[in-house]
């Protein structure tokens, strides 16, 4: 059996992929995977390091949603990246082609389509990416990550499935984040990252949240800045010496601190709320005001509705609102517990395997 797996560009789209390698390769050992991105996206130095077999498509770049002379050129580098995506689909003769998201997928689904390959579609997000918007038309089977997903696409052929989420993201014990990281059982912890490369705005409103819970000393904080952004916070935190305060600039053992952690502080990509309901974890959620088609809000007002987290907008933002409410939720355990059980309503901890089964029902 052999599968095309294509996803790109961020690690929204590439780790959602390689989950997806996994659960199949537990049902089907003897299965062969072709990973196809971009040269320069994140996937071509991620997937390669995981072991899986790699080739790049030549484009230029995703679609502006507007008209532009920038988007004429790359509509005709996309169609030569059709003939180039034939001919790795001839090559490799695979049984199916997935795709995760990313314009990378877009060539790659049309030609398997195009060849009659069964074909299927990951989307993360509440809001449809628009290379999955075109390729819905085509594909014989789309898996939506959230329930506000599915009226973006035809109803015959798409089911909510949850997204797939890393089997350590389950397996991972509170125990073992609370001696990893130094902390007390008997306080509360709150974990705030910003995503990989860390979030600005919330770095700067945990400066005088970390210092105030310096002093106070009834929670204990793990707090995620960023590569880039790790010396600035530090710099304004040189002072700072409490116990309760672990800031570092990235978690490779990110399921171990999800293990521990009572309370997030989180952007709202798809990936990072699949992984706090799969964990049943309450947040507060600042999502990315950038995203495309603010996609990163409406996955946010998901979990605000069901009763799972509460939604600061980046704009709206300061020290003394995020301190407001990690206070009022840190002292009323009772709401803390309600949240938790409506976020772990909401996970689907078995996705990956839902979608790997529908693609080898495809097959």
């Amino acid at each position: 059996m052999k599968i095309i797996v294509s996803g790109g560009g961020t690690g929204g789209h590439i780790y959602p992929a390689l989950t997806l390698i996994d659960a199949i390769k537990n049902k089907k050992p003897d299965a062969e995977f072709l990973y196809v991105g971009t040269e320069k996206g994140l996937e071509a130095d991620i997937v390669p390091k995981a072991g899986i077999n790699f080739t790049a498509l030549k484009l230029e770049g995703g679609l502006e949603r507007r008209f532009t002379l920038e988007n004429i050129s790359r509509v005709a580098n996309a169609v030569w990246s059709i003939k180039h995506a034939s001919d790795v689909v001839k090559n490799f003769k695979p049984n199916a082609v997935v795709g995760t998201g990313g314009y990378v997928c877009g060539p790659i689904l049309l030609a398997a389509s195009f060849m009659k390959v069964p074909t299927l579609i990951q989307e993360q997000n509440a809001v449809a990416g628009i290379t999955n918007k075109i390729l819905s038309k085509f594909v014989d089977k789309i898996a939506v990550g959230t329930r506000d997903a599915l009226k973006n696409f035809p109803s015959n052929k798409t089911i909510y499935t949850g997204n797939p989420i890393r089997k350590e993201v389950l397996a991972a014990k509170k125990s073992d984040g609370l001696k990893e990281f130094g902390f007390m059982e008997d306080k509360p912890i709150v974990l705030i990252s910003g995503g990989s490369r860390g979030a600005r705005s919330i770095n700067n409103a945990m400066i005088d949240v970390l210092k105030s819970a310096a002093q106070k000393n009834s929670a204990q904080f793990l707090h995620v800045t960023g590569k880039g952004e790790f010396d600035s916070v530090m710099k304004k935190l040189s002072d700072l010496d409490a116990p309760n305060i672990k800031i570092v600039p990235y978690l490779y053992n990110m399921p171990t601190a999800l293990a521990m952690a009572d309370l997030a502080v989180f952007r709202a990509g798809a990936t990072g709320l699949a992984e706090l309901t799969a964990r049943g974890i309450p947040a507060i959620l600042i999502p990315y005001p950038y995203a495309a088609e603010n996609h990163q809000e409406f996955n946010a007002k998901s979990l605000v509705e069901a009763g799972a987290a509460r939604m600061i907008l980046n704009k709206d933002l300061t020290a003394e609102i995020l301190s407001a409410q990690l206070e009022e939720l840190l002292s009323s355990p009772e709401k803390l517990k309600s949240m938790a059980q409506a976020s772990l309503s909401l996970g689907k901890p078995n996705a990956a395997d839902e979608i790997a089964d529908m693609i080898l029902k495809l097959i």
